[in-house]
């Protein structure tokens, strides 16, 4: 028996496995339905408050095994039983509620209309999780923000869902007064706990930067959006990528209450032989949805002046010249306390977090990030598709999905701020290069993206290595040589050598002045006189003869680009 004695139960339970290793989906539905119905019972007789902990236990630990299909999901997933267990994750103690919000986490995961259903108006469960992410219990964290994350993972079924979250102004919340402050608050409270050494803290931390990930990158699809990229023309909602879009909308919370508890994330270093140890390829995946724009570069790149200041959307007439001014005039004051220190939680009294720098160069940090990682997984020279690099990737993960996105961040900051991308060119290209040998088998980062540009294997980092290579290096020839680009520049319909500059001279090193082949990006080298006699010599131009007039005959060389039959109409062979 599972409930109180005043409530006694039509039906009893066994364990979870056994139940759903026994039962067919027909019998497991009828059953997870039965079970629903006794709990919902048991809160209409008010006895839930007499429900021992154990039975509670027992019966959501039952109803979260028959859960584990799409089919019984989508009973769990109606209206009135989310309402149950949504009341049960209020009730009784901890432990409860926790099994309550897993059959809710577990239901959502596998039946989609659940996730609209269970943020409507009707169960409401959006206040409650929000209400969950300021409570200090890790457990209750994490499955708040699994379950916001998964309510808001598609932006056409989530989009007032997606609005209130950004939009609406919840009581007792200072900063923005929406959910995105609470969202950023606790991402600095998880933070300190992962600094801490708390491994529980990792887990919640990525839910929660998923959650981060969904708002930024779904909400300009739903409201008035600005293309990012030069290349990219507006679309529909559906086909909207990534990155190209946001909505300014988004500025001020963002700046002020998402962006900086981000960078704080990003700036703590890893533990682990992998630099990109977990969170810190969510935290990468949530910054490249953010623009970088001369309105938040301070944040970014810790620069301490000009002042931050942001767009702002009053009116241009005289008479509320004064009041903008003021707004901005606090906007700065509260920008400059969110870098200097780390955000105060919502939850714990003033002067109780350590404080938490964020003035920090966040290119340095990235391309420092990208160094080390590549350098654990590609050591010394070896060839970008050696077997040896997949055997020493976490879990399998493929090189491509793990450093892609942090090599698409340095390519946004190149893009954002010609400063940065002045630093980054010379942390990556500096000006005392040593050119004595190929710049790809240099055991650096420049060799080992070089390397990365011939890859077979790792065909999307290939491409990302190839973009950032092409923003940072303006003047191929003059930077790596157009041979180690070649291929890559093919493929984006560039099919010759830049021309050499008639004017500008030859290319050569800033020390020593030495010329730099413009294909090899090395010095160039004299030529040797060729050691051969005129007889030879002769020998072997009639080897170049016959080759010619074969390809010529076979017609895989056309006669106008034959280049001895060119030589002889020129008179230059006879």
């Amino acid at each position: 028996m599972l409930l109180s004695p005043r409530y006694r139960p039509r039906h009893s339970y066994q364990s979870p496995a056994l139940v759903a290793n026994q039962l067919d989906t027909g019998c497991r539905k009828t059953l997870a339905q039965l079970i629903l119905d006794d709990l919902r019972a048991a809160l209409l007789d008010n006895t839930v408050s007499r429900l021992s902990a154990n039975d509670a236990t027992q019966a959501l630990g039952t109803l979260k095994g028959l859960g584990g299909t799409p089919e019984v999901a989508s009973i769990l997933g109606t209206s009135p039983n989310l309402s149950c267990l949504l009341n049960l994750s209020t009730k009784i103690d901890d432990s409860v509620q926790n099994d309550a919000l897993r059959c809710i986490a577990n239901t959502v995961l596998l039946d989609e209309p659940a996730r609209v259903t269970f943020v409507g108006a009707e169960v409401g469960g959006s206040n409650i999780c929000i209400d969950l992410l300021r409570k200090p219990s890790m457990e209750h964290v994490f499955l708040a923000s699994r379950i916001l994350f998964l309510c808001t993972a598609s932006a056409a079924a989530a989009a007032p869902f997606i609005q209130w979250l950004v939009e609406h102004k919840l009581p007792n919340v200072p900063g923005s007064g929406t959910a995105i402050d609470i969202i950023g608050s606790k991402l600095d409270d998880l933070t300190e706990s992962i600094k801490e050494g708390k491994t529980a803290a990792k887990d919640t931390t990525m839910d929660l930067l998923k959650l981060i990930f969904n708002l930024c990158v779904h909400y300009p699809k739903l409201v008035d959006c600005e293309v990012q990229s030069p290349e990219v023309t507006i679309s529909d909602s559906d086909n909207k990528v990534m990155g190209d879009y946001w909505s300014t909308r988004l500025d001020r919370q963002v700046t002020f209450h998402l962006l900086p508890p981000l960078l704080r994330a990003f700036h703590v270093n890893s533990s682990s032989s992998n630099p990109l140890e977990t969170p810190l390829p969510h935290i990468v995946h949530s910054l490249i949805v953010i623009p970088v724009v001369p309105a938040n570069r301070n944040i970014w790149f810790g620069k301490q002046s000009p002042a931050l200041t942001l767009p702002d959307s009053a009116s241009s007439s005289s008479a509320s010249s004064s009041s903008t001014h003021s707004s901005k005039s606090r906007l700065i004051e509260r920008a400059s306390c969110i870098l200097s220190a780390g955000r105060r939680s919502l939850l714990r009294p003033s002067g109780s977090r350590p404080e938490t720098p964020v003035l920090q160069d966040s290119a340095l940090r990235a391309y420092e990030l990208l160094d080390a990682t590549l350098a654990h997984f590609m050591p010394g020279d070896i060839p970008s598709d050696d077997p040896s690099i997949r055997s020493r990737l976490p879990d399998g993960e493929p090189l491509d999905d793990l450093v892609s996105p942090l090599v698409i961040l340095i390519t946004r900051f190149c893009l954002g701020d010609e400063d940065a991308k002045i630093r980054i060119r010379n942390w990556f290209i500096p000006h005392n290069l040593d050119r004595s040998n190929p710049l790809e088998s240099r055991p650096d980062l420049l060799g080992r993206c070089l390397r990365l540009l011939q890859s077979v294997y790792h065909t999307r980092l290939k491409r990302v290595c190839g973009e950032i290579v092409v923003t940072l290096a303006t003047t191929l020839s003059g930077y790596l040589g157009y041979g180690n680009v070649a291929g890559f520049l093919f493929q984006k319909g560039v099919v010759s050598p830049p021309a050499r500059s008639t004017t500008s001279g030859p290319l050569t090193t800033t020390a020593g002045g030495l010329p730099i082949n413009p294909i090899t990006g090395t010095i160039e080298k004299e030529h040797e006189p060729i050691d051969m006699t005129d007889e030879e010599k002769e020998q072997e131009t009639e080897k170049l003869f016959v080759l010619f007039d074969r390809l010529e005959k076979t017609g895989a060389l056309p006669p106008s680009q034959n280049p001895i039959r060119k030589a002889i109409q020129g008179g230059k062979l006879r």
